[in-house]
């Protein structure tokens, strides 16, 4: 792995970029300062192949307008936008607009929103923006959002934001391969551990013995394997092929941003990745985070935050010194990082920081609360039925749990059985817990409970009704599913236009899984339903749940999935709105 890393490390990243540009009916300076940028009110793109080379091997891709990652769409709040997307393919393609609002024509998911672009085909996608703040848009058709075709959206807000800065760079982490998606999905689905490399050994359990005793160690290394589960499952697919990469460089060639000394800088972190989560920080700078999935949120100043697939964060840092600073995102399970250089000058590069440990899950990760002294010397395990929070944490969530007995509930069909090995016996809420591998790591780590809507939400009108949802799996069999049921024998989930809905997740497994809900906002309940905060993509962590409120507000068929590509198949509903 190491050798690898450095052999990736000293390869040059290359790809042939075709230059295209949009109408120029209603240009104007951008003051996004990436380059590979359109802006306007028409565009033109072409999804294509591209030969590429990231790892010192050459590879093809697919691209929009030959580039990785796809030219950066700058839009404006109010405006009406039209693309012509052609398909340059052999195979049908699509373009999805994540996290826009839009007419469910306009979504992009081909068998629901329409039926592709067929090859050689133009596809004309046309509405009004509606919002303003950092999104992006990827393909949703096949593996192609891995293979290339991701980009960044940028839309203008009619009003004065709420916090200054001086220059401004969109993000884009990604993960790529050299591998065919479809050999990657194979191998996982023969072992879905192919690509994990933090496996348990006997080396590993030797030190166990060492610092538990005999006993406890054998007890607990009986119950993972009796669950067959592993508490380094972190990563389906890692760093053994993926190279991460920022803006399309990898960590040798590096992606830069330029900065003088005293100025504001706006970063807009975009996770375009398939199957990635990344932990983010810039050693020697604090951030404050100032928006949220697009939405402008209260000021949160930290050192380190989780960034789930689909998710994106804005950020704003100020540089104290003329120095190079790190934009360091490493992958959850520490196999590898994508990198770039915040700098005052494009010569001065900025040193790699030294990886966190590899994670461990617990207990809490798999859904179950241990009482102190339950491990037995026969491995049995007493799990806590109780709903265990920090008090801070129950305080929060006393009023929602009060208004929750107000409204039905309706759990869904729940099917135990083959694609479903995994339950957690005590999930609960963890929204001030940062995840496995950022607790107490001596950093200021970005929580969902430390994000708050800027604007009032104490009006907005309460859940007529409450779904809940389980996050169901079989790793060994790599099978995903929502209610032990997999997409292709499931109905479509029945919204009615007008009401707002509470949809509670369970996870059942010990993966985090992003969930994204096509064509309406997400109020998450993040403990101050003053303030909630509103998502288009939100981290259900392993063994925990999580819940928010939805304004069903847009008729037509809508895509609602886990947004890890390899998950997507069968941890996937239809939403039909009437």
């Amino acid at each position: 792995m190491q050798r690898r890393t450095f052999i990736k490390g000293v390869t040059a990243a290359s790809l042939m970029t075709v230059v295209s540009t949009g109408s120029a009916a209603k240009t104007r300076p951008s003051p996004i300062e990436n380059s590979n940028i359109l802006a306007g009110n028409e565009f033109f793109l072409d999804i294509g192949y591209t030969p590429v080379n990231f790892t010192g091997k050459k590879a093809v891709a697919t691209t929009v307008n030959g580039q990785i990652p796809a030219p950066t769409l700058v839009w404006e709040e109010g405006e009406t936008v039209t693309l012509h997307v052609t398909n340059r393919l052999k195979k049908t393609s699509s373009i999805h607009w994540h996290g826009i609002i839009l007419p469910s024509g306009m979504d992009g998911v081909p068998g629901l929103s329409f039926d592709g672009i067929a090859p050689g085909e133009t596809f004309t996608y046309r509405f009004k923006v509606q919002q303003h703040g950092t999104y992006w848009y990827h393909s949703h058709s096949g593996f192609q959002e891995q293979t290339g075709v991701y980009g960044a959206i940028i839309i203008k807000p009619k009003k004065k934001e709420p916090f200054r800065y001086d220059r401004d760079y969109a993000v884009v982490l990604s993960d790529w391969s050299d591998e065919n998606p479809h050999t990657i999905y194979k191998k996982l689905k023969q072992m879905s551990h192919y690509y994990n490399f933090n496996r348990r050994t006997v080396g590993n359990f030797l030190d166990e013995v060492k610092e538990k005793g005999l006993s406890t160690a054998f007890s607990d290394r009986k119950m993972w394997n009796e669950m067959r589960m592993t508490d380094r499952d972190l990563s389906d697919v890692t760093g053994y092929t993926y190279t991460y990469l920022m803006n399309g460089n990898n960590p040798a060639t590096q992606f830069k941003a330029l900065f003088r000394r005293g100025e504001k800088v706006r970063l807009r972190f975009i996770n375009a990745s398939a199957m990635t989560f990344f932990d983010v920080r810039i050693p020697g700078l604090k951030m404050t985070v100032v928006a949220a999935d697009g939405n402008h949120v209260k000021p949160v100043s930290i050192d380190e935050f989780r960034m789930g697939v689909a998710e994106t964060y804005d950020v704003i840092v100020e540089p104290a010194a003329e120095k190079p600073y790190a934009i360091f995102a490493q992958s959850i399970d520490r196999s590898g990082y994508a990198m770039g250089t915040l700098t005052p000058d494009r010569s001065l590069l900025a040193e790699a920081p030294a990886m966190d440990p590899v994670p461990v899950l617990t207990h809490t990760d798999m859904g179950m609360e241990m009482d102190e002294g339950s491990m037995d010397h026969g491995g049995g395990m007493k799990c806590s039925s109780a709903m265990k929070m920090p008090k801070e944490s129950m305080k929060k969530y006393k009023f929602s749990q009060m208004e929750a007995q107000k409204y039905p509930i309706t759990e869904l069909p729940m099917k135990r059985g083959v694609q479903t090995t995994m339950k957690a016996m005590s999930p609960r809420y963890r929204l001030d817990d940062p995840g496995a591998g950022l607790r107490s790591n001596g950093r200021k780590v970005l929580t969902y409970a430390d994000l708050k809507n800027r604007y009032s939400t104490a009006k907005a009108k309460k859940p007529d009704r409450e779904i809940i949802l389980h996050l169901t799996g079989n790793m060994e069999r790599y099978m995903w599913s929502i209610n032990g049921i997999k997409y292709a024998d499931s109905e479509p989930l029945r919204f009615y236009y007008g009401e707002r809905i509470r949809v509670t997740f369970i996870n059942d497994t010990m993966m985090n899984h992003p969930m994204h809900l096509h064509g309406m906002w997400s109020d998450l309940e993040t403990g101050d339903d003053d303030h909630l905060v509103r998502k288009h993509t939100v981290i259900v962590q392993p063994g925990s749940k999580i819940s928010y409120r939805i304004n069903v507000d847009a008729k037509g068929r809508w895509a609602y999935h886990c947004h890890m590509l390899y998950h997507m198949a069968g941890m996937f509903r239809e939403v039909r709105v009437t």
